[in-house]
């Protein structure tokens, strides 16, 4: 299967799992509410560690149930199916999502990262992003390493025709650049940042300024339906944000345990590349997303007629978290 035609039938499954995802979202009773957890988003690993959502809960005897999302891809299609009422991703890949006829919207910001960035073995003769030309490069589509790839590649005046992109999960892409199957990788933290740690990589390009923070999606039927039960997580996310700002090594080291990764690993993560100060969805996000948006038409990821900007206006939800962040 070619590129495209690798994007097309990832188009048509997510089309397909939107009448399972407004099912489960609408049908929902609120007694399991489930929640994803992924080694990109600090709180979550709190919140998870902690129990505190657990907590929240226990007195309407409701239960919470975590999923493992390993990217953002995955995220999307827990909430494609409906399988999860909140889920992580990169915003550009929230925007995909949403572009693509998955209900969700962000409310919630849990990080503002620098988690990726374009990795090669030292000595591999990679020391820019145009040495990528006729090389092959591994990546994860429809998350932010992939969408930083492109970005990288469009500065350098290349384009994905010019590499080999080869598709894997960010766990199997940092083995596959290790064990020399490809050339270089669009990483993501932590894997990336073991590798910078512990093996011999370089980060050959960096650029904060395309990652694309760390929204938390929530299934439009659920917070329609149970916006007091939306209300109660994300109260509790802000219990979990603002624990991991004034405990910054304890929260390196639940990663640590978490990811089965050193804390010097963990703390390079967590300390040096996270930013939790701001959790509200707002104007930044949209012009950043706006920006980015073209690139999914350009990459033929949403329909040719889809209108981004209002799938944009629709994702980015500014009001309802705004209750509960001080």
């Amino acid at each position: 299967m070619d590129r495209r035609d690798f994007i097309g039938a990832t188009g048509a499954a997510v089309t397909a799992g939107l009448t399972a995802g407004c099912i489960a979202s609408g049908g929902s009773d609120g007694r399991t509410i489930t929640v994803d957890w992924a080694y990109y988003n600090p709180v979550s690993l709190v919140l998870r560690e902690k129990g505190w959502l657990e907590d929240e809960f226990a007195d309407d005897d409701a239960e919470i149930e975590w999923v493992l999302s390993l990217g953002s891809n995955e995220a999307n299609e827990y909430s494609q199916s409906g399988e999860a009422e909140f889920a992580s991703t990169a915003g550009i890949a929230a925007l995909m999502a949403r572009s693509n006829g998955v209900p969700i919207r962000t409310p919630y910001i849990y990080s503002k990262p620098e988690w990726t960035a374009l990795v090669s073995k030292s000595g591999s003769g990679i020391t820019e992003v145009a040495d990528l030309e006729g090389k092959s490069v591994a990546a994860t589509r429809g998350t932010d390493p992939h969408f930083f790839l492109l970005q990288a590649l469009d500065e350098a005046g290349l384009s994905e025709d010019d590499i080999e992109v080869v598709h894997l999960q960010h766990p199997e892409g940092q083995s596959a650049l290790v064990q020399g199957d490809v050339d270089a990788w669009a990483g993501l933290d932590p894997h990336m940042a073991e590798l910078e740690l512990e093996r011999d990589v370089n980060l050959f390009y960096r650029n904060p300024g395309f990652n694309t923070y760390g929204f938390l999606n929530v299934l439009d039927g659920f917070l329609e339906e149970h916006p007091e039960d939306v209300r109660r997580v994300l109260e509790t996310y802000e219990r979990g944000r603002k624990w991991a700002i004034d405990n910054p090594q304890e929260t390196a080291g639940i990663l640590a345990a978490e990811s089965e990764m050193s804390q010097d690993v963990a703390e390079k993560v967590f300390v040096d590349r996270n930013d939790l100060s701001n959790p509200l969805p707002g104007e930044e996000h949209r012009e950043l997303l706006s920006d980015l948006a073209p690139i999914l038409h350009e990459e033929g990821m949403v329909d040719e007629g889809t209108d981004l900007q209002a799938a944009i206006d629709e994702l980015i939800d500014s009001e309802t978290a705004a209750p509960v962040i001080e």
